[in-house]
Formats: C-alpha cells, structure tokens, sequence
C-alpha cells in the first residue's frame, strides 16, 4: 500500500476591510484570532502587514472605514538588502534609503550590485509580475533617499511634473575647510563638458541650465563645516559644483576639488524629499538619518574641548 504523503500546508495571506476608524493594532487583535499581541507586534515590526498595499510598522496607525489590511504571513525575502533599505511602499512607488558605494542603476561595469535591481529582485520575490522603474538618481558615493515607481505611468508623471511634485530637497554636505558665511545663496548655470565634469558660470552665455542652491551651517571645526543644503533645482553634481564655487570643496570629491578624504567616501547625504503623490494628492515626507560618521567628525573635537 502506497503511503499517502501530506503536502504542506501553506498559509495564504488574508485581507480585512476596515469598518470603523480604529488603530492598527487594536484592529489586529480583534481579527487575527489565535494570534497574541506579542505575535502581532513581531508581525508589524518584521514588516508583514500593509495598509491600502504600503508597509506599516506602528501599532498606533490609525485605520480609516474602508482601508484594506493584508497579513503577509510569508516574509518577503527581499526584505533586507545589503545596501538599501525599504522605507516606504504602496500600489503606485517604492522609496528607499541608499548606502554611500551603490549605484542607482546598471552601468557597463556594474549590472547587479545597484539600487535599482535590489528593488526589482525585492519587488519580484513578491509577485514575479511586479515592476519597477527609476525616477531620479543618486551618485555611487551620495547616500540617502531615493524614490522608485511600480509602472511607468506613474514614472512619467513624477518625471515629467517633477518640479512641482518635489516641494524640498535637502542634502547634508560635509565640506573642506571653515565656511564663515552662515547661510547663503548660489545661483549658477551648470553645463557638463566632454569629460563628464559639471561646469558653473554665472551666465548662460555657455548653454548651461539654472541651478540654485541654498545653505546653512549647522557644524564647524578650524578643518571642516557640515552645511545643510537645499535646491530648488536638480542638475547633475548641482551641490558638488556649486560646493567648488563656495571653495569649500565636498571632502572625499578629488573631481571637484577636494583634497582631504577623512570619511572614505564622498561627504554628501541625500536627506529630506518632500513631494506629493501623483495619484492620492498627499504630500509625503522622507527623512534618511545624517551618517554617524558624519556627526563623529564634529563630536570628537567637542569631547577634547571638555
């Protein structure tokens, strides 16, 4: 007689319609029987519930009628790369923070080790009929955040109204040498020349196209100057060549200038974006941590001055 083998049994990943405003965890306990607190906070904390399709973590999140829950009891494997991390998911975009050293996309060199084919190998481990589509980039050695769309209608439309959707960029520099002036404005045409360098001029005479950036410190020693910058535009290596025009020259950026590497890696963090979703109308806000080894640079001459 043959032995009957039992398949495993694999557990499908429900959905619940929320029929009155309530937190997220409230709402949990009361549908997901059998399942203790403890359990449901492991859930929200490794990242396997969505509301409306985006990840959510807070147990407080407060639920409207109607919003859809998702329990995914199987983790995505994707979850945790080497390099990015997700921060922020839904239907129509996914938004990352990007460690300094990976590209954003495929060169000739690199094909697999960018941020773009973490985020499609993530996505696929979901639903192999995922896509996705980059919207704007970050250099290898900039760190920060980066936005992604899942299709490219929504890619065109965050491309293509751009400057109206992204209501604030912020950067944080860590520059050569001590910026005196606190706060200031650049305003420059930026051109890029035949060996890929972005050159400034202060008129378009040349062709370039209106770049302006604003700064602030917030951190100096007699060596070095964290500023946080701002732009109202977003040309390629804008802050890079507008730090050149300062003279103050972003530390580890030998292409613009700079002569001191103290962090091996470029000095400039991508960390605020604000934009409005295409498709809710929401304005969204992401926030990447300023690097500790940033901070450490400015800490260290406090703790010998006490």
């Amino acid at each position: 007689m043959r032995k009957k083998i039992n398949k495993p049994v694999v557990k499908k990943n429900p959905s619940y319609y929320v029929k009155e405003n309530s937190e997220l965890l409230e709402f949990l306990i009361t549908n997901l029987k059998g399942q203790s607190r403890t359990n449901i906070k492991k859930l929200l904390s490794e990242r396997q519930i969505l509301v409306n399709g985006a990840v959510h973590t807070h147990f407080a999140h407060v639920l409207n009628k109607g919003d859809k829950v998702e329990i995914l009891y199987t983790k995505v494997r994707g979850q945790k790369m080497k390099g990015i991390k997700v921060v922020y998911e839904d239907d129509d975009i996914i938004v990352v923070d990007k460690e300094s050293g990976i590209l954003s996309m495929a060169t000739d060199r690199e094909r697999e080790k960018t941020a773009y084919e973490m985020v499609k190998r993530y996505l696929k481990d979901k639903n192999p009929q995922n896509k996705v589509f980059i919207v704007h980039r970050l250099d290898r050695d900039t760190s920060g955040v980066m936005i992604f769309a899942k299709s490219e209608e929504m890619q065109q439309k965050l491309q293509s109204d751009w400057s109206n959707l992204v209501t604030e960029r912020k950067y944080i520099a860590i520059v050569e040498g001590r910026v005196e002036k606190l706060e200031d404005t650049i305003e420059s045409y930026l051109r890029e020349n035949s060996v890929f360098i972005t050159i400034s001029s202060k008129t378009d005479e040349f062709g370039g196209k209106l770049a302006v950036s604003h700064y602030k410190v917030i951190d100096k020693s007699p060596a070095f100057s964290m500023l946080e910058v701002k732009i109202d535009t977003g040309r390629k290596n804008q802050i890079r060549a507008h730090m050149k025009d300062l003279g103050h020259p972003i530390v580890g950026d030998s292409k613009y200038g700079a002569k001191k590497n103290p962090l091996g890696r470029l000095g400039l963090h991508a960390k605020t974006i604000n934009f409005v979703h295409p498709k809710s109308g929401k304005t969204l806000e992401f926030i990447s941590p300023i690097p500790a080894r940033f901070g450490d640079m400015f800490k260290k001459r406090k703790d010998k001055k006490d």
